[in-house]
């Protein structure tokens, strides 16, 4: 009886500990064969792949996703991305871009000015060609920007704008009307050329001068 006890604890130990060895040896075995990009609109996918071509020496089990954030990251494109891994050997990122909401010329320097706010290197892509060119500091542009949003102004259908030294701004829009605003109080400006512009007596005019305090100039 003790034999054949013995026997029957042997053979469990041998085959317990064998299921075990062979389990382990086929997940470490397990890497990475494809990566999965999706939802990317400007940033290519074989460029982020290149990025993250590093995976396809990893274990799906031990990826760290704090490198593959280190490394995106540095894309500027990107502001948000999820990671889902699909087992056995694939990985797939959900990428989530930055909006692109106008072209800013300072000086020598051109950048594209983000809807969460930041500057990114500009690419010349035709999905952007209509953005409005923008000739000026981020910093005034945004306080100008803010207000333009506040007072619901048609802004893709803003063409350029030139921020002179005197911080007076010039606005054109696609139909090459001119709005000359004063250096201070100019939302009232604004205000008035909104409800100007639906009014079809004043489409022949190109220029809208309200430089001078209380008055509308029309060329």
């Amino acid at each position: 009886m003790n034999k054949r006890l013995f026997v029957a604890i042997f053979l469990l130990l041998i085959l317990t500990t064998y299921s075990a060895q062979h389990k382990f040896n086929f997940n470490h075995e397990i890497k990475i064969k494809k990566i999965i990009i999706a939802n990317n609109k400007i940033v290519h996918e074989k460029r982020i792949i290149r990025d993250l071509s590093f995976l396809y020496e990893k274990n799906p089990a031990f990826i760290s996703t704090n490198k593959i954030q280190e490394i995106l990251t540095k894309i500027d494109f990107i502001e948000s991305f999820e990671i889902k891994k699909i087992y056995p050997d694939k990985i797939k990122i959900k990428i989530f871009e930055k909006k692109p909401i106008a072209i800013l010329q300072n000086k020598k320097e051109k950048k594209y000015y983000t809807s969460p706010g930041d500057l990114v290197d500009f690419v010349d892509l035709d999905e952007f060609k209509n953005l409005p060119i923008v000739f000026g500091d981020k910093k005034n542009f945004e306080i100008f920007y803010g207000i333009l949003k506040n007072l619901k102004f048609p802004i893709n259908e803003i063409k350029a704008l030139y921020l002179f030294e005197t911080k007076r701004w010039d606005l054109i829009t696609f139909d090459d009307q001119i709005v000359k605003l004063p250096i201070n109080n100019f939302e009232s400006s604004l205000k008035n050329f909104i409800e100007l512009r639906e009014k079809l007596s004043f489409s022949k005019y190109k220029t809208f001068d309200y430089r001078i305090n209380g008055q509308l100039i029309l060329k």
